[in-house]
């Protein structure tokens, strides 16, 4: 059998995030080619577990342990977040329903600029932060976790992206907002990018270990 005919290593993500699948997808694959990524809808339905820890690193283990134990997939989840300094810290692990629900990222992003209304530039300084878990259907775990810095921006820019993307200028591309940058150079310096790129080799170990 040539290596052409073998079935590629499937991984699951666990998220229904379309543009947040996309993403993982098109930067895993720069690091991992060969493997197939399947999201929650290409395997079978289980109850999605409600993400209600405190951390960005226990919401993503949530979800990645609830995925391996149910589809038996070496599964990767991701939790990130936008953590604004002058709101101490927040909307953090609550950003993707900060405006309550139904989720919404137009809400959401209205939300934070009436909240910060008031607050001067200086003070709008703010951090995007992930934490991928991957976790095997044998139980061994690893967390990875990165950052990217920047500031809240007064409106909203730009037409790439997702969530908060439109408001947020990232200090290793002053001027633009992540919503404004091509792919590539949001996957090369935003959170979920390092932290990917971080956890590559580690992650092809743990898929090679699951093969056997």
């Amino acid at each position: 059998m040539s290596d052409s005919d073998l079935e590629p290593t499937r991984l699951h993500l666990a998220s229904r995030n379309a543009k947040k699948i996309v993403e993982m997808e098109r930067i895993i694959a720069l690091h991992l080619p060969g493997v197939a990524v399947v999201g929650l809808d290409d395997v079978p339905a289980y109850d999605e577990p409600v993400e209600d820890a405190p951390t960005f690193e226990g919401n993503a283990l949530i979800k990645a342990r609830a995925g391996a134990t149910a589809t038996g997939l070496t599964t990767v989840a991701d939790d990130s977040g936008l953590c604004v300094d002058a709101l101490n810290g927040m909307p953090g692990v609550l950003s993707a329903r900060w405006s309550g629900p139904p989720k919404s990222d137009e809400r959401n992003n209205a939300l934070l600029l009436a909240q910060l209304s008031d607050v001067p530039d200086e003070r709008r300084t703010a951090h995007f932060r992930s934490a991928i878990a991957i976790v095997t259907p044998d139980g061994r775990e690893l967390v990875v976790e990165d950052r990217m810095d920047g500031r809240v921006i007064r409106e909203v820019r730009g037409g790439g992206g997702f969530g908060y993307d439109v408001l947020f200028v990232a200090d290793d591309r002053p001027g633009l907002t992540t919503a404004e940058l091509s792919r590539e150079e949001k996957d090369e310096i935003s959170h979920r990018g390092r932290a990917l790129r971080a956890l590559g080799p580690r992650l092809s170990a743990f898929l090679e270990h699951a093969a056997r």
